[in-house]
């Protein structure tokens, strides 16, 4: 791998003294293993937030020079070394046992741990429990907390691994960060959209927490059109509180879609309704539409307050009867400015930034 040149490259003075320190120091250009999870592939086809961050970040570390290797499964798309103990995602691949391909996956990255100057854990809290077994140090990202029960295993390696949180919303106070680091998206995936379809949007898991419900709701006391779309998580919930609802006009959901129809219709929605009753830690579909130029309308939970701008980029909620006003307050805002905060807060080249800086300082100690 070859240090970036300072031609043209706006982010090279943010990198070059951590390269040159290394470069003098121990004469190598800085190896980093990526460990990403193996519920889908990396990047995924489709649903897959974590695998998509580690994707956006693996990729964008390779053009900045670095030395990385992306452990994986065995069909996933990289510029980087792969390295995988798994044909592919157990998710994709029911015949797979989930727990015996996660120990195969984690065990090669530590079993090779020697090999890497920083492992950046994208894997949850499992890695964890090698942290005092290995020479390298260990940055984990924690992309949310499934479960409270959790907890314990990250304070008991508190003092031993790097923790970095996607929001500071979703910070632990048993817990010590170096950093928050927003998710990262590659903005050249997405494409600005100045005059949208007159449609609402759905766009995320269909599970209860995630309010497709609300969002059909609120569609049908608007009289407006509205789209859903995402990977059904919850049969039972889809069955009762979406699927007597959809009519294949008004109220339509067209499946678990891929990025190029995932372009489409975030950018060309008039706002993307997200009515979440959960602390959701970042909400990858919110900061995407928002690069489009679709304000977001959502329920002001977890994180959303960092990522939305009320008046701005969209308006924060309450409740549904809240949401209903601001449904025609959103010729208001302005899409131009939607698409410059995403970019300018949730690009690849700003979380690439922030993550060179945290193995700066994991690396000086």
């Amino acid at each position: 791998m070859s240090t970036p040149d300072s031609k043209g490259d706006e982010n090279a003075g943010s990198i070059r003294p951590l390269m040159v320190d290394y470069f003098l120091m121990k004469k190598k250009t800085m190896r980093i293993a990526i460990l990403a999870p193996i519920a889908w592939r990396t990047p995924p086809r489709k649903y897959g937030p974590w695998e998509q961050v580690a994707s956006t970040l693996t990729e964008g570390l390779i053009k900045r020079g670095f030395d990385v290797t992306l452990f994986a499964t065995a069909n996933s798309l990289t510029g980087a070394h792969l390295r995988y103990s798994t044909p592919r995602g157990y998710a994709e691949d029911l015949g797979l046992d989930p727990k015996v391909e996660e120990c195969l996956h984690i065990s090669q990255v530590m079993e090779s741990a020697h090999e890497f100057d920083i492992i950046h854990n994208h894997f949850d809290f499992l890695p964890l429990s090698f942290s005092r077994l290995i020479p390298t140090p260990m940055v984990t990202t924690i992309h949310g907390f499934s479960s409270p029960k959790i907890i314990p295993v990250y304070r008991k390696y508190n003092d031993t691994c790097s923790y970095v949180s996607i929001s500071n919303a979703d910070r632990s106070p048993e817990l010590t960060y170096l950093a928050t680091v927003y998710n990262g998206i590659d903005t050249s995936q997405f494409e600005y959209v100045g005059h949208p379809s007159d449609y609402l949007l759905y766009f995320g898991r269909i599970h209860p927490e995630k309010g497709a419900h609300l969002a059909i709701e609120a569609a049908k006391r608007s009289s407006r059109r509205l789209i859903l779309a995402g990977l059904v998580q919850d049969e039972r919930y889809f069955e009762t509180a979406v699927a007597p609802y959809l009519d294949g006009s008004q109220i339509q959901y067209v499946g678990n879609v891929g990025p190029a129809d995932r372009n489409q219709l975030l950018g060309n929605a008039t706002a993307l309704l997200h009515l979440i009753s959960f602390e959701e830690p970042f909400g990858l579909s919110v900061a995407e539409a928002m690069l489009c130029g679709t304000p977001v309308i959502a329920f002001n939970r977890g994180s959303m307050s960092e990522l939305i701008v009320p008046g701005k980029t969209g308006f924060l909620s309450a409740h549904i009867d809240e949401v209903i006003p601001l449904l025609d307050n959103l010729p208001a805002i302005s899409r131009k400015h939607c698409t410059q905060w995403a970019k300018e807060r949730f690009s690849q080249d700003a979380m690439v930034d922030q993550y060179i800086q945290v193995y700066k300082q994991v690396l000086a100690h």
